[in-house]
């Protein structure tokens, strides 16, 4: 199942990126570097959906809670090291992006209650790819789906 489950992803990304005209989905205002490093977080992130949810976890082998889903995404495509909280990780001093200028590759960060709880990579049209909780795996879900809007506390772009 999970691999079936992955080929659907892959098969969403492809569609994604291969949209045409499709303002939602184009890196404007990268350079070239960005936007190919910002094009295979897009592609790493997608191909993992579907492996599970693991407190703790920053591998495909043993799982991903969200910190460990984003820092394994950007340290394996970018090489850069991320702190292991999506609290740090919202605290790092990169662009903060609001909601309309979003691209692929922006981090997307949640809060539920009083600091930031969860991580997530914008993949586009509206959607991110999150290791959302216990008993779950990684997934594609909607930004304007009812906890993600209540809970949305905004978005970094680590791509300069």
């Amino acid at each position: 199942m999970t691999t079936i489950l992955r080929w659907c992803a892959l098969a969403l990304a492809a569609s994604l990126l291969a949209a045409c005209g499709r303002k939602a989905v184009k890196f404007e205002g990268y350079t070239p570097a960005q936007e190919a490093t910002a094009n295979e977080v897009l592609f790493r992130a997608i191909s993992l959906v579907g492996t599970p949810y693991r407190y703790g976890g920053n591998t495909p082998q043993t799982g991903f809670d969200c910190s460990g889903l984003i820092g394994y995404i950007f340290a394996d495509v970018a090489g850069v090291k991320l702190p292991r909280s999506a609290e740090a990780i919202s605290e790092l001093k990169a662009p903060k992006i609001s909601r309309g200028k979003l691209m692929p590759g922006d981090l997307v960060f949640f809060r539920d209650g009083g600091s930031v709880s969860h991580v997530g990579i914008y993949i586009g049209e509206g959607r991110f790819v999150h290791a959302p909780n216990s008993g779950g795996t990684v997934r594609l879900d909607a930004l304007d789906g009812d906890y993600w809007r209540q809970h949305y506390d905004g978005a970094k772009r680590l791509f300069r």
